[in-house]
């Protein structure tokens, strides 16, 4: 902490404590097996000749004699680039960008491997949906086989979206011993606003425009390359990777296709090749991302009302670098975080509003200078966070960092520490005799946050359609749709039920969700208990309900809860699931096992079992022998 940063707020500081005092054990294993990969070194300068000439026989012959002597470095590029999805296709261009700005600086670069990325957008309500969540697993899994050649001194990720970027951090996490550094593609322009976007939405589900209406509605919203501009998982992911350090300043909202955009990734393959040991400066991701760094994320998530999708991936992405964080975590840091942003679904304004009223850098400056994240952490760029308030600039052709504005140029959209919007942040976690779920209230209204009301259970969102459009929900009432967890279906995230929900809302009916499945980062008006855990295939309270059960949701106090006795609930028999539609078709079939190995959704309902403290712990002393 420079002699200019005020002092930490106690709850971060005790929150982080916290964190690194019950990671300790698995953190320090962690680091272990890290700096064992490090001293084993890159695998190019121990290959045999037959190995190498397979990892550069396809480079032109200067990479090649680059590659063959190692005192240059080599980055692997790792990409999620496709041209179907806006968000990826500007990608396309990166890895030729990166090898030229690597052999300007006497080093190289190869395109190492790509990692799926699919749109929840396109497949939401869909079948498809179902494999969102765990693509994140696929994609951490097919970083570490692009990665596993080790032909590499330092490596870039290319993504941008729901769960690309959360499984390329656990791949990279994983790597941890490379020089790391996020390269995002920048949000599209701004399209037709998301108040009338939503306008027509919700028209559409009362039956009052046609599908032509909604089409045109949507191919206006969604209309370039480019990430969508709304403030969903994706560009909280964006948000993260900056407040982390792992993008440089001001990177997170560049429009894509500019000389700007162009610049900034330039300069990213310029940095790692300076953060790599051939380059000088030994910088790896795991010296990088400690609990510190954690912190900030979560504190950024709060601060600017982001995805709910992060109280899983959060705890995902932490338990892959050896930390352990809860959802009390969460809330701890909520009550002292303010809410200072207003980006749709939490007001009217998109990211591209937000980056002209002074973006990441104001809110980097307001954050530090409350006291609410750590300034002092390692950054790709190679200062602590404090350069983060800076932003970038094209200065007669040549990159350039300029100190950022001090103010708000729009405090409809972004305000400072001392004028928040809220005084806390806009997630909570909800606890009851319902089990423990999690909160969006950044877009919910006051009065809108307590609703106690009969249950109507659902155990598919399609039903809720069906439901509603025969009159049958026109009165006040908790919703609940279950057996929609990670070992049910995948989790899919179920954006059906928003339009509908919204217009009982409307027509001035209480109204609440609750599910053991997601919503997303475009959780909006209506309160919804989402993320329930036990879920219900696990024999969750969820399961027990009965429709005509009264249940009581208070976002205020925290509590969730059905108005019957505990003794009354645990004698019901458990519902029975129907969930065969569930498991075929689409490549359904093939997640099976991830299906029967996730976690719950506090525990960031991951596969990845092996980076539990037990597991790791076992080998502990297999580690320490190989390194002796």
């Amino acid at each position: 902490m420079t002699a200019q940063t005020p002092p930490l707020n106690d709850v971060v500081n005790r929150v982080t404590q916290r964190i690194a005092e019950r990671s300790a054990e698995r953190r320090a294993l962690y680091e272990a097996r890290m700096e064992a990969q490090h001293r084993r070194g890159v695998h190019r300068g121990e290959l045999s000749c037959g190995n190498l000439a397979h990892g550069f026989a396809a480079c032109g012959e200067t990479d090649k004699g680059r590659l063959k002597l190692m005192n240059s470095a080599n980055l692997g590029i790792v990409s999620s680039y496709n041209d179907m999805l806006s968000a990826h296709q500007p990608l396309e261009s990166y890895p030729e960008i990166i090898k030229e700005a690597a052999r300007a600086m006497g080093s190289t670069a190869q395109y190492a491997g790509g990692v799926p990325a699919m749109c929840d957008g396109v497949t939401q309500g869909q079948p498809g949906m179902e494999l969102s969540l765990f693509s994140r697993e696929v994609i951490a899994m097919a970083t570490a086989v692009a990665l596993s050649h080790n032909m590499f001194d330092a490596a870039l990720y290319l993504g941008v979206c729901d769960k690309i970027v959360p499984g390329l951090f656990i791949g990279a996490a994983r790597f941890g011993h490379l020089p790391t550094l996020f390269v995002p593609a920048g949000p599209m322009p701004s399209g037709l606003p998301n108040k009338e976007k939503a306008r027509i939405r919700q028209l559409y589900a009362e039956g009052k425009v046609g599908r032509e209406a909604l089409l045109e509605a949507e191919s206006a919203s969604y209309h370039s390359p480019g990430t969508c501009t709304f403030y969903g998982t994706a560009n909280s992911n964006q948000l993260m990777m900056e407040i982390m350090g792992l993008h440089l300043p001001g990177a997170s909202f560049v429009n894509p296709g500019t000389p700007l955009r162009e610049a900034l990734t330039r300069y990213a393959a310029e940095q790692a090749v300076r953060n790599s040991e051939a380059g000088g400066t030994y910088r790896p991701f795991y010296k990088q991302v400690d609990a510190r760094a954690i912190v900030n994320a979560m504190v950024g998530l709060l601060a600017s009302g982001g995805s709910t999708n992060h109280t899983l991936h959060l705890v995902a992405m932490a338990a892959a670098a050896g930390l352990t964080i809860t959802w009390d975590d969460f809330t701890e840091l909520s009550a002292v975080t303010p809410s200072l942003t207003r980006i749709y679904p939490n007001g009217q304004a998109d990211v591209n509003h937000f980056q002209a009223a002074g973006g990441m850098s104001l809110l980097i400056r307001e954050l530090i200078q409350a006291g609410l994240i750590h300034a002092d952490i390692p950054t790709v760029f190679g200062t602590d966070l404090t350069a983060y308030t800076q932003e970038p600039f094209l200065e007669d052709g040549e990159l350039v960092w300029r100190e950022g504005p001090t103010e708000s140029l729009d405090a409809d959209v972004l305000r400072g520490v001392a004028e928040p919007f809220a005084p806390t942040g806009g997630l909570t976690v909800l606890d009851g005799n319902l089990g423990r779920g999690v909160i969006k209230v950044s877009a919910v209204a006051e009065e809108h946050r307590v609703v106690e009301a009969p249950a109507r259970i659902f155990e598919d969102q399609n039903q809720l359609k069906a439901a509603f459009e025969a009159g049958e929900l026109d009165r006040d009432l908790v919703v609940v749709v279950r057996f929609q967890g990670p070992k049910a279906n995948g989790m899919p995230e179920l954006h059906k039920l928003t339009p509908f929900l919204g217009v009982l809302q409307d027509r001035g009916f209480k109204v609440a969700l609750i599910t053991d499945g997601r919503m997303s980062g475009a959780s909006g008006k209506v309160p919804a208990a989402i993320h329930m855990t036990p879920e219900a295939l696990d024999g969750g309270p969820l399961a027990r309900l009965r429709d005509g059960d009264v249940v009581r949701l208070d976002a205020n106090a925290g509590t969730l809860e059905v108005k019957v006795s505990a003794h009354d609930l645990a004698e019901r028999e458990l519902g029975e699931p129907h969930l065969e539609h569930y498991h075929q078709g689409l490549g359904r079939e093939l997640f099976a096992g991830f299906r029967h190995l996730a976690s719950g959704s506090e525990h960031g309902a991951s596969v990845f079992g092996g980076f539990e403290a037990d597991d790791l712990a076992q080998q502990a002393g297999q580690i320490h022998d190989e390194d002796a």
